[in-house]
């Protein structure tokens, strides 16, 4: 089996259950944008410990990540033909963020103002991830299906990467008085 088709030269993409659409469309835009999310998650993983809680964490939202690629790559049209929890993101995935996101929450002294990426590689790669989700989400905002779980879903990630860099910070970062840019 080649890897090249040669099907997409033509400047359109297959969509999952047939039918075929330019590839600069809104739908391929969409789930390109929860596959680079998804990329991006990969690059937290490659920091952390294998076997470690964030691992495991990081596994199992890449793997809803490809449910909801699958349920954005659907013509509307085809929509009948998804599975939940297999190829159809729903509202108990969203559930399970929100738990997720009050656990971790849990114990954790959270900043009082913006923070500033990057206190730690791995907090870095998970707000990279964060930004890279709120653009996803975004773009699934104007293909997904109404009543669907995909937009609720990204939405809730973004919370949760969010609280998981500044799990993996620590504690919150100190508050700064200053702008250090403005002293001589």
């Amino acid at each position: 089996m080649r890897i090249y088709t040669r099907k997409g030269d033509d400047g359109t993409t297959g969509l999952l259950y047939g039918g075929r659409v330019r590839k600069d469309s809104e739908r391929p835009s969409a789930y390109g944008d929860v596959d680079e999310a998804q990329a991006a998650l990969g690059l937290a993983r490659a920091e952390c410990d294998r076997s470690s809680e964030l691992d495991e964490i990081v596994i199992g939202l890449q793997r809803d990540l490809w449910i909801a690629m699958a349920e954005l790559a659907t013509a509307t049209e085809n929509r009948g033909k998804l599975v939940a929890g297999e190829n159809l993101v729903t509202p108990g995935m969203v559930a399970r963020l929100e738990a997720l996101i009050d656990q971790l929450q849990e114990g954790l002294e959270l900043p009082g103002e913006f923070v500033l990426p990057g206190q730690n590689r791995i907090s870095a790669c998970l707000d990279m991830a964060r930004a890279v989700v709120r653009r996803a989400e975004r773009a699934a905002s104007t293909v997904s299906a109404e009543g669907s779980s995909v937009v609720p879903y990204l939405n809730r990630l973004s919370d949760l990467l969010w609280i998981m860099a500044r799990w993996q910070e620590g504690l919150a970062l100190p508050t700064r008085t200053t702008d250090p840019t403005t002293q001589g």
